[in-house]
């Protein structure tokens, strides 16, 4: 969207070098910052004044937008479920209602998500779409008729997307047969790479769009049909894959394919910069150091996690080896990356029966590594020029309430640790730009209410 106004002036910005004063964004009128210029004597005359302090737009690494419908639906322990109640148990859960949504209720539910996103500081996110097929697991007419809707609806929320159509070939290790109830989500490499292709001429690449593929999980590809998939996109092309998120998956690799899985991927495939590991919960010593030197980013999900009962990744000796991460909301039990970040500090706090765990020498404050950390990671995540406030990158941030309690009469090097460890009123985000577009205005999206109406229809239909 061209912007009438292409430049803005702010008293405090949050810069690659820290919080520097006077600063002017000016961006071009495809959303792309062309300067930022620091210490500038004199707001130049006309140009609109920040309401606050300005930081990057945070980069959301996973998402399954279908998944916000049902959040809070499973918060009990099912009959005949017992003590055992964990992922695998959620995950049947998760199916039953994967089986009734519909294109029109995914759009509906998907830009309202989108919108809560950008409301969060959220100014991307990275798609990880898996419900391809009809609920008896025939094609669409447009074979690109589920991934198309969540396309659209992030274009008409304003969040940039990164699309990942999921590969979903195998119900576990060994190549067995998918399930009954996961027939919306079943592909070949080919069928995917076919999807791919249809949604990509219906909806080309752009400044606030781009593609990746994502394996599922190792349980779900096998060693040839991954390196298919690998084989028909481009070498730059963001791969995002689930892995060692349960006890139970690890086990079951090393019994089926000899080898833990993260360690099982790196020696068969060159994982660098381009791919995303989610959740790489349970990894040992040797994988943490090996994940950290690959280069590719630990897609961490502390909320979804936490709620799943995951487990806790071991952060602190993987961020001391150079590891890269990035957060993301999952399955949107949250949708806050303040509180990724806040759950991922805490979840060490607590293991480590210490504070302020994942400080280092160069960062002492928690917050602002992990800040750092999260923007950096997340950017490399969705493969596009996002997560920092430079020449170059899409014109994406937010935009702080100054007299908001967790920063008032705070000094700007505090800012960020209110912003991330306090939890006091409404959210400290007043004004959110994505692409130059000031798409949430004093924490009120431009759709708010009408996406809202439509999410609330979705969900009744779902829910009948």
């Amino acid at each position: 969207m061209t912007q009438p106004d292409q430049s803005l002036f702010a008293d405090h910005a949050y810069l690659p070098d820290g919080w520097r004063r006077n600063v002017l964004l000016e961006w071009d009128a495809n959303g792309t910052l062309r300067a930022v210029t620091p210490d500038v004597k004199d707001a130049p005359a006309g140009v609109p004044k920040a309401a606050g302090p300005i930081l990057p737009g945070m980069p959301n690494l996973h998402s399954h937008a279908f998944q916000r419908a049902m959040a809070g639906l499973t918060e009990y322990r099912a009959a005949g479920i017992g003590a055992t109640d964990n992922f695998w148990s959620w995950r049947d859960l998760m199916y039953r209602f994967a089986a009734r949504i519909t294109p029109d209720g995914l759009a509906s539910v998907a830009q309202w998500l989108y919108i809560e996103m950008l409301k969060a500081g959220y100014t991307s996110v990275c798609e990880f779409h898996y419900v391809h097929h009809t609920p008896e697991g025939g094609r669409y007419a447009n074979q690109a008729e589920l991934a198309q809707r969540v396309v659209d609806a992030a274009s008409a929320s304003g969040i940039g997307m990164t699309m990942l159509p999921v590969l979903y070939q195998y119900s576990g290790f060994g190549a067995r047969a998918p399930r009954e109830d996961q027939r919306r989500f079943i592909n070949t490499p080919e069928s995917l790479l076919d999807l791919l292709g249809a949604l990509r001429a219906a909806r080309p690449d752009n400044a606030a769009l781009r593609y990746g593929v994502a394996p599922h999980s190792l349980r779900a590809v096998s060693e040839p049909s991954l390196r298919a998939l690998l084989g028909g996109i481009g070498s730059d092309a963001p791969v995002h894959i689930h892995i060692a998120e349960q006890t139970a998956e690890v086990d079951a690799c090393m019994e089926t394919e000899g080898a833990r899985p993260v360690q099982w991927l790196l020696d068969r495939f060159d994982v660098d910069g381009r791919w995303c590991l989610v959740h790489a919960t349970h990894v040992d010593a040797n994988e943490t150091l090996a994940l950290a030197k690959s280069g590719a980013v630990a897609g961490l999900c502390l909320t979804t996690e936490a709620n799943l009962g995951d487990g806790i990744f071991p952060a602190q000796d993987y961020l001391d080896a150079q590891g890269r991460i990035g957060v993301g909301s999952d399955s949107h039990i949250g949708v806050d990356w303040r509180a990724e970040l806040r759950l991922l500090e805490y979840g060490q706090r607590l293991t480590r029966r210490q504070r302020n765990v994942l400080a280092s020498a160069r960062a002492p404050h928690v917050a602002d590594r992990l800040f750092d950390a999260a923007l950096e990671g997340g950017a490399r995540a969705t493969g596009r020029a996002v997560g920092a406030l430079q020449a170059g990158h899409r014109a994406d941030w937010l935009v702080l309430d100054p007299d908001h309690a967790s920063i008032a009469e705070h000094a700007p090097g505090a800012w960020l640790s209110g912003v991330v460890f306090c939890e006091h009123g409404e959210t400290p985000i007043r004004d959110v730009y994505a692409g130059g577009d000031k798409v949430v205005d004093n924490r009120r999206h431009r759709d708010e209410e009408g996406a809202y109406a439509r999410y609330r229809v979705a969900l009744a239909d779902l829910l009948k």
